[in-house]
């Protein structure tokens, strides 16, 4: 098990920041659809929080200006309401903020860190978020 970290964490450090969704990359489908359940319905022309939070995912501009800032990703704040540009938004944040979780496919990181910034995974108030990811992972 210790040497399976090592190597998980060796590959995080050799992996570039911007690596981009390619061959390699985890799979995280079903989570996904979770995050756009529980966010949207999957509606990519959802606008929530007040204005705040736009497309399936919800994704707010600080989240979406800490993506690409090094990712070198591209695109505009609205493009977050198509799915795919909204979901490599996800995947360069959380490889930003969470490397290791990323590519461990640790559920339970990804959504907390969705939900509540880059140390959401440690607040309580992003629990309860996780619970209604889990449920639907859990159908």
């Amino acid at each position: 098990m210790k040497q399976r970290h090592l190597i998980l964490a060796f590959i995080t450090l050799i992996i570039p920041p911007g690596f981009g969704w390619q061959a390699g990359e985890p799979d995280l489908t079903d989570l996904f659809d979770a995050i756009g359940i529980v966010e949207s319905n999957n509606d990519d022309n959802a606008t929530g929080d007040g204005g705040k939070a736009i497309g399936r995912y919800q994704i707010w501009h600080v989240y979406w200006f800490d993506a690409t800032e090094f990712s070198g990703i591209g695109g505009r704040y609205e493009d977050c309401r198509k799915a795919d540009y909204a979901q490599d938004i996800m995947r360069e944040y959380w490889k930003r903020y969470c490397r290791e979780a990323y590519y461990a496919k640790d559920y339970e990181v990804l959504a907390r860190i969705h939900n509540g910034g880059p140390k959401g995974h440690k607040k309580q108030a992003t629990v309860a978020y996780w619970n209604k990811i889990k449920a639907h992972l859990d159908q």
